[in-house]
């Protein structure tokens, strides 16, 4: 689900860390009109080592935010559109015979890169799925036997469309599990809307860019300050005590797992470092557990026809845990 930066990282110091992630943000926001909040849940599942899933609707800006973050992040990116006849080989690279030597040589696909776009993942068939399941989670393909480590830092952000069922195949819940977290946009105010439309008028071409702030070993360094972010044994608690009612509640079929608890925790830690703390609060954790336990909960299939969601289970689980009274914690800079 995550990965530890690696031990010869230095850490930044709270404030650093929260400046480099704020000017993310801000450069972000020169493409992608009026969603700083959801913007700041993206950059969150980055920080936290993770994966984030983008379900809306299209033209609501999902791809435009994904590129942005790889541009200010200085990372390579690479879009991958899924679609029926994708094959797994299309994803992960080929051993292709090169007739000058004689010899198989590898040819890696568009998985082998920093940022990995999979765009509209919900229409690829369940072999291809499982192909990026494993680069998800292990961080590494295997092609003809053969297992290939990928890049490091390396993050998927995922969209898929929540109202086509035509030619879709549903995601299981094994792959969304490995989503840190899933977010969506959602519709722009009318001012938003004509500021979108304003700067395309005054830009005068359709393409955007975006200034890069961190390359990838700042982008490291900021992974391993959210290491460091203090967690009060009663914070934590509150955490597995949400996902446990989850998994209690009457609707559910199947609550949140374990690894549920870990993404609420790594990521209220990473939102903690991009509100400028060296601790997390219950608010973190309340202000979390929608987009990371949403779609680890399975509500019992008698209740759909009456509009019966994960959601409702954590909407539910959030009024009955009692929310614990946590001391602030001075931010606490690495040694």
């Amino acid at each position: 689900m995550t990965t530890t930066p690696a031990l010869s990282t230095t850490p930044l110091s709270t404030t650093a860390a929260t400046d480099a992630a704020r000017r993310v943000l801000d450069a972000v926001e020169t493409a992608v009109v009026g969603k700083r909040q959801s913007l700041e849940l993206v950059l969150t599942g980055l920080l936290a080592g993770g994966h984030v899933l983008l379900e809306d609707l299209p033209g609501l800006g999902k791809t435009l935010a994904a590129r942005s973050f790889a541009q200010a992040l200085g990372l390579p990116f690479a879009r991958a559109q899924f679609t029926p006849d994708l094959l797994p080989a299309d994803l992960t690279g080929a051993e292709v015979f090169d007739q000058r030597t004689g010899e198989f040589v590898f040819r890696p696909g568009p998985v082998f890169t920093g940022l990995l776009l999979a765009d509209e993942i919900n229409r690829t068939p369940p072999k291809t799925q499982s192909a990026l399941l494993e680069a998800m989670q292990e961080r590494q393909v295997s092609v003809e036997g053969t297992t290939r480590p990928l890049p490091v830092p390396f993050h998927v952000l995922a969209t898929a469309n929540p109202i086509e069922h035509e030619g879709t195949y549903p995601l299981p819940e094994a792959q969304l599990d490995r989503f840190l977290l899933r977010l969506s946009f959602g519709y722009p105010s009318a001012e938003q809307e004509w500021e979108v439309v304003s700067r395309r008028i005054d830009r005068r071409r359709e393409e955007q860019t975006v200034a890069q702030v961190l390359d990838a070993e700042q982008l490291l360094a900021l992974q391993a300050a959210v290491e460091e972010v203090h967690v009060e044994d009663a914070v934590g608690r509150y955490a597995v005590d949400l996902v446990a009612a989850t998994r209690r509640h009457q609707n559910a079929l199947v609550g949140a797992s374990p690894r549920g608890t870990l993404a609420l925790i790594t990521c209220a830690r990473a939102l903690a470092v991009i509100r400028g703390r060296g601790y997390v609060v219950p608010e973190d954790v309340k202000e979390l557990a929608h987009p990371a336990l949403d779609h680890r909960v399975t509500v019992r299939p008698e209740l759909w026809l009456q509009n019966a969601t994960g959601a409702g289970v954590v909407d539910a689980v959030l009024e009955q845990v009692p929310v614990p009274v946590a001391s602030p914690q001075p931010a606490r800079s690495p040694s």
